[in-house]
């Protein structure tokens, strides 16, 4: 990288600044003409010099010059005005001038901050390039919140300094001389004491800043070095509380906290020692202008008018010479910290960026051998993981590597995927180094899977495709106006130097997987999704989750066929009784109170059984049909059982898992609530309490919790007061309330409960695995499965892949390597945290489905359990770091070696 911020600036910026320098140069013109025209107005018409006499006038805009050689030119006569209106023209010529100096001012600063902007811009991409191009060992030293602050942060100064590197000096410079000069030309002497004051400020000042320099650096490095243990204690959460050491990092925290403060504190005394130093210098002047300067007007040496235009032009003079003293300062540190991101970012052994160029052409296959010759791999603490190894992968060929954990295999795998570097030797394909091929060959016909997976914010389907994501390969539709906008989107990204790559474009190769287009993707991910075992697992997800109706119109618009096939699947099966259907004029014993009572479900999850209870609309509607007093009983002896039962359990007991009306965070409060209450009846409670006490009830489902609580009368009372409340629902509660209705898909409610429309019998035993087999079946039948499919792939998987388990996050990256259907499938110890008769599954499902594929792929698998390298054509034994034993799994049975051993 470039050291000098400068050079780097003016390298990217050259034009620009040329540009906006001409600028500056011009509004020098009108900004000294406006230090001139208060002395021509004070002594001109105001005094009245030139006008002694009643009806004289003067010549005002009389333009004439003389050019060598040329002679004389006159472009403007001028005209003859009275000393009235004489006042107005050079009065309204001020104005002219500061209109004037007031649109070069906003020209020059927003000039200025649009080149800010695209440099900040520039060097972030450059810097998140680098970033891209680091060698993998690199990684492992540095902490990834330190790298995104220096990125997001600190470069921050360099993209508001880069306008100002060239502009604000030759501005605010070209401010101060045209003021000092033009008061040496008003008086020598005043000229003279002003030039010495900015002497003293331009050398006193920057030297006391060198310190507020150092202080700022200081400061920048522990910010930094905080926002990386602040990253750390975040990923780390998890093994601090494993082990009880949340005091430990707060006072680690808070030493670093008290170091900053002491950092800060000592920054802000002397940023306002010299401060208080600057402003006295600045007063000074104006004291010896107004008693010097007096004292020559007193004695005939200099007219009132130019003491006047004196005193108005130093008043403009503090102000840019504070503003250059504080660039330079600004400069400073700019270049400090400009020096340590360049250290922070010259790193050696960068990937050469022709490696990473952008290919949309489809990547040939590889035809020939993975061959590693006298690898060598060096570990950070300086063990050779690797010793010499040499083997070849031939295509299509079947390759099983066993050995203990840390025995050499897995850094074999890592280092055909690319994942770190050999100290010596190489893997080369056909004679060419694997490491000097493009990643457009490599991260296309190669695939990697490990344990350590890591998925990015989004949704599973984004996951999935995203080793198919290598290029724009097709436009997005615009219309005029966006078509307008990604057109300047794409300019300004080339002026920043950033690629002209749209993010809207279609990225995925589908050809890649086997597939056209978005339409026919999914024929290719549920093979891959089966062999990985994760079907199941995507099927529960989009049962659980709410459909977007507009996106998945192709299911939502046949739910009613759905349900009638579901129907008529449980009929076959003699399972009527498994799903209690909704009626609107009965009561559904495996529902709710509450759902039976809104016969619908809440738009809005804001909208709490608690709110619903005290809404106006619920209370007189319950007042009105004698529910008040019922369901006030119904939770009164709700919270009775509740309090009996619960109340000495601890508050993880796996029972109240089963309460759907209260929490253990809940028993105290109604205990304390019950003994206030108890026997004192409905009209002794507070509305606060009566909410409190029937909300229970709208959670309550006699199937499952059996108190025996409702009645056959409160069934039919409660359908009765559903059938009132929709009929004078009020628009509030109709906006948050979706009424359930069997010709109709339900947007607010999840997938299962529209297919289902109804709920589960709970005292069938696995009721719920079965209605998902039914389920998957049904949807099978009608065709549907891609748009669940599609509909489980929308589940967002949160940051870094956390809101899937363990087991999933190693499926989907294993499946996610399929999906590209490489010509070399690495799979390094992939599932460890599955048991082995699963990994046998996945393994032989993964086999099989490569070897009656028709690209036939080679598949070099590190394995936990070496009982299953039978399903493999050649066996690799490594033992510490070293190749051992070489051959099929039969032969290596008849050694007695290692591998046998391994095995017993």
């Amino acid at each position: 990288m470039e050291k000098s911020l400068a050079r780097y600036i003016w390298s990217n910026t050259r034009l620009e600044q040329i540009w906006i320098l001409t600028i500056v140069a011009a509004s020098m013109i009108p900004y000294f003409l406006s230090f001139d025209l208060p002395k021509q107005i004070v002594n001109g018409p105001i005094q009245g010099k030139g006008f002694e006499h009643p009806g004289q006038t003067q010549t005002f805009m009389h333009i004439a010059f003389d050019v060598p050689v040329l002679g004389h030119f006159e472009v403007y006569q001028g005209m003859q005005l009275t000393r009235f209106w004489m006042l107005m023209a050079l009065s309204l010529v001020f104005l002219a001038l500061v209109v004037l100096n007031g649109l070069f001012k906003l020209y020059i600063n927003t000039y200025k901050g649009r080149l800010g902007e695209r440099m900040l811009r520039r060097i972030r991409f450059e810097l998140i390039d680098r970033v891209l191009r680091f060698p993998p060992a690199h990684f492992k030293r540095v902490k990834p919140a330190e790298i995104a602050t220096m990125i997001k942060d600190e470069v921050e100064p360099m993209g508001g300094f880069t306008g100002d590197a060239y502009v604000t000096p030759a501005l605010l410079g070209g401010q101060a001389i045209t003021a000092l000069v033009f008061i040496i030309m008003q008086n020598f002497w005043l000229g003279m004491i002003a030039a010495g004051i900015v002497a003293v400020q331009a050398v006193v000042i920057p030297r006391m800043r060198k310190r507020l320099l150092e202080l700022g650096r200081q400061r920048q490095l522990t910010a930094r070095e905080l926002s990386g243990r602040v990253g750390e204690i975040v990923e780390g959460i998890g093994t601090i509380h494993a082990n009880d050491t949340t005091n430990l990092e707060r006072a680690d925290i808070a030493a670093r906290l008290g170091l900053i403060f002491s950092i800060r504190y000592d920054l802000y005394q002397w940023k306002f020692l010299v401060k208080f130093i600057n402003n006295f210098l600045a007063q000074v002047t104006p004291f010896l202008f107004y008693s010097i300067g007096g004292v020559f007007a007193l004695q005939g040496r200099l007219d009132i008018g130019q003491l006047v235009a004196v005193i108005n032009a130093y008043k403009d003079l503090p102000g840019p010479l504070k503003e250059l003293i504080d660039w330079d300062q600004s400069r400073q540190d700019v270049q400090v910290k400009y020096n340590q991101v360049v250290e922070q970012f010259s790193v050696d052994d960068l990937i050469d960026s022709k490696i990473q160029v952008v290919s949309p052409a489809p990547a040939g296959r590889i035809t020939h051998s993975l061959v590693a010759t006298n690898l060598t791999v060096v570990d950070d603490s300086g063990a050779r993981v690797l010793d010499h190894v040499s083997v070849e992968i031939h295509p299509g060929e079947k390759v099983a590597i066993v050995g203990d954990s840390g025995a050499g295999g897995e850094y074999l795998a890592e280092a055909f995927g690319r994942l770190v570097w050999p100290d010596s030797g190489r893997i080369a394909i056909d004679g060419r180094d694997l490491l000097e091929l493009p990643e457009s060959l490599t991260g296309r016909r190669i695939a990697y899977a490990s344990s350590e997976t890591f998925f990015f914010h989004g949704t599973l389907r984004s996951n999935l495709l995203y080793g198919l994501k290598h290029a724009p390969l097709k436009g997005a539709d615009y219309d005029d106006v966006a078509a307008n906008e990604i057109k300047w989107q794409m300019a300004e990204a080339r002026r920043a130097g950033n690629p002209e790559l749209d993010l809207n474009s279609d990225w995925v190769d589908y050809a890649a997987a086997g597939a056209t287009g978005p339409h026919d993707i999914y024929a290719a991910i549920r093979p891959v999704l089966d062999a990985v075992a994760m079907s199941q697992d995507i099927l529960d997800m989009a049962l659980r989750s709410n459909v977007d109706t507009a996106t998945h119109d192709d299911l939502t618009s046949r739910i009613v066929e759905l349900r009638q096939t579901l129907r008529l699947r449980l009929q076959e099966e003699n399972l009527d009784g498994l799903v209690v259907p909704f009626q609107f004029d009965a009561y559904n014993p495996q529902a709710t109170v509450g759902e039976n009572l809104l016969f619908g479900t809440l738009k809005r999850p804001l909208m709490t059984n608690r709110k619903l209870a005290a809404h106006p609309y619920f209370q007189r509607l319950f007042t009105e049909t004698g529910l008040d007093t019922d369901l006030y009983d119904m939770g009164l002896e709700i919270a009775e059982n509740a309090v009996e039962l619960f109340t000495d359990l601890p508050p993880d007991h796996p029972f109240f898992q089963q309460l759907t009306f209260m929490t253990a965070e809940d028993i105290p409060t109604y205990e304390a609530l019950l003994q206030k209450l108890n026997g004192k009846g409905f009209d002794a409670a507070t509305p606060d309490e009566r909410v409190s006490i029937i909300r229970l009830s709208f959670s309550y489902i006699e199937p499952r919790h059996r108190f025996g609580l409702l009645t056959q009368m409160l069934m039919e009372k409660i359908v009765k007061a559903r059938a009132k409340f929709h009929e004078h629902i009020p628009a509030d509660l109709a906006r948050v309330v979706e009424r359930y209705d069997p010709e109709r898909f339900t947007a607010s409610a999840t997938l299962m409960d529209n297919v289902l429309f109804g709920r589960i019998a709970h005292q069938q035993a696995d009721a719920p695995e079965r209605i998902h087999s039914i389920m998957y079946d049904v949807f099978e039948r009608l065709g549907m499965q891609d748009s669940v499919l599609s509909i489980g792939l929308d589940f967002d998987v949160g940051s870094g892949g956390k809101r899937l388990t363990n087991v999933q996050r190693q499926k989907l990256s294993l499946g996610r390597a399929l999906l590209k259907r490489a010509d070399y499938i690495i799979c390094n110890r992939p599932l460890p945290a599955l048991d082995h008769r699963v990994q046998d599954q996945i393994a032989r499902a993964i086999l099989t489905g490569v070897g009656n594929s028709e690209y036939a792929p080679a598949v070099v698998w590190v394995l936990s359990n070496p009982g299953f390298a039978e399903l493999f054509d050649r066996v690799l034994v490594f033992d510490r770091g070293s190749l051992v034993e070489s051959g099929t799994s039969t032969d290596l049975l008849e050694k007695n070696g290692m591998f046998k051993e391994l095995l017993s």
